[in-house]
């Protein structure tokens, strides 16, 4: 079986998003407003889903390993930190430049989840 970073990394990144929605659940709704702690949430539930979706790209490797998913595997892991880290330092600080950052984070999972069903059609 093909070594792969992934699983490791996406089991990270799901435990911190349950860490990271916890906290922001249980100590930072009296202190953000509700616009903020919404930011705050969309970024733990975008670390969710995409921390499931690299794990998935781990075992999808390690079943046949292939450039490709390697690619989407990185491509999914900085677009997460990206889009989601932006978010929650946009909702913590109140700093909107933050927020003009994000999209490049977007960019990149958009471009991991295209490389994904590239990676798929091409392994037929």
């Amino acid at each position: 079986m093909t070594k792969t970073p992934f699983i490791t990394l996406g089991a990270i990144l799901a435990f911190l998003a349950v860490a990271f929605g916890a906290f922001g659940a249980h100590a930072l709704k009296e202190i953000l407003t509700p616009h903020l702690l919404d930011v705050y949430h969309t970024a733990a539930d975008y670390q969710m889903w995409h921390a499931i979706g690299l794990i998935l790209i781990g075992i999808l490797f390690q079943q046949k390993p292939s450039t490709l998913l390697r690619k989407a595997g990185w491509l999914i892991l900085s677009g997460t930190l990206i889009f989601s880290g932006s978010l929650y330092a946009l909702s913590l600080s109140g700093i909107k430049i933050f927020g003009a950052i994000t999209p490049i984070g977007g960019v990149l999972l958009l471009c991991g989840w295209l490389t994904l069903a590239y990676a798929s059609i091409k392994s037929k």
